[in-house]
């Protein structure tokens, strides 16, 4: 099986913590060139620190804010004048905030519509002329698990996760003939920062401890237990590498069972 990605350059989004460091570990580990892309250019900078580097790969950086798609497209625009291609595209950025759909603001939505769908397609415009070049490209969108089945009380992540989920499957029919594959990974309940965010506010919502919401999550997944972030970004290596050339188009569960759907 071939896992091998030298000589391959891979953006990854939302890469300072949890399942985007975690996907950016990995594929430094199958021998990729990483840029990570995020807001706080102290965590930037430490976590492309500890970016393996067995075959003499060169990673770097890029600083953006997620909220503004047509500055994120400069930068990308820019480093792209040194790399030349990027490979491996991994779009990923933290989710909006819970609640109700019914109580969402219009500019709830309009947030994550830009942080989610907006910037996600400015950043395939930027690398997809280059993987066409090259005969390669993967695209991965890291959603949710809600592109299957909604989750009870995320309504504004729940409507814009399903946009994405259908825009990247139109992506997939449009650039499959190009040896580019567009796919998305939908994490379940995995331990990241908002994972204890989503927990702490729902112990606060319903008097509950937080504990009690803790175990009370666990026990709806098949598995009994909460996913590491490695085990959500070995799911996008794999996708990125030719291993996965001919998956394409498709919605991934990495949820320890949980999602009742096929």
């Amino acid at each position: 099986m071939n896992l091998d990605l030298t000589h391959k350059n891979a953006l990854v989004c939302g890469s300072t913590q949890g399942i985007g460091k975690a996907a950016a570990m990995a594929m430094a580990g199958m021998g990729a060139n990483v840029t990570l892309v995020a807001r706080n250019e102290e965590r930037l900078k430490k976590a492309v620190s500890e970016l393996p580097k067995k075959d003499g790969q060169s990673h770097a950086y890029l600083v953006a804010d997620f909220q503004d798609p047509e500055k994120l497209g400069i930068k990308v625009a820019e480093s792209l004048k040194s790399t030349n291609v990027y490979h491996i595209l991994v779009n990923n950025t933290g989710g909006p905030p819970g609640g109700p759909v019914f109580n969402a603001q219009l500019d709830e939505f309009e947030r994550a519509f830009t942080q989610h769908l907006k910037c996600n397609h400015i950043l395939v415009q930027a690398v997809v002329p280059g993987m066409k070049d090259a005969g390669y490209g993967r695209i991965i969108n890291v959603i949710s698990t809600s592109v299957k089945q909604p989750l009870n009380g995320l309504g504004v992540s729940n409507t814009i996760r399903g946009a994405v989920g259908n825009w990247s499957k139109t992506l997939a029919n449009e650039l499959g003939t190009f040896g580019i594959t567009v796919n998305n990974v939908l994490p379940g309940a995995t331990a990241t920062e908002r994972l204890s965010s989503i927990i702490n506010n729902k112990a606060e919502k319903t008097g509950k401890s937080v504990e009690a919401v803790t175990e009370e999550m666990k026990a709806s997944i098949p598995a009994n237990r909460f996913a590491q972030p490695e085990e959500v970004g070995n799911a996008v290596a794999f996708l990125s590498s030719e291993a996965a050339s001919y998956i394409n188009g498709i919605n991934l569960p990495v949820d320890g069972g949980r999602t009742k759907s096929l």
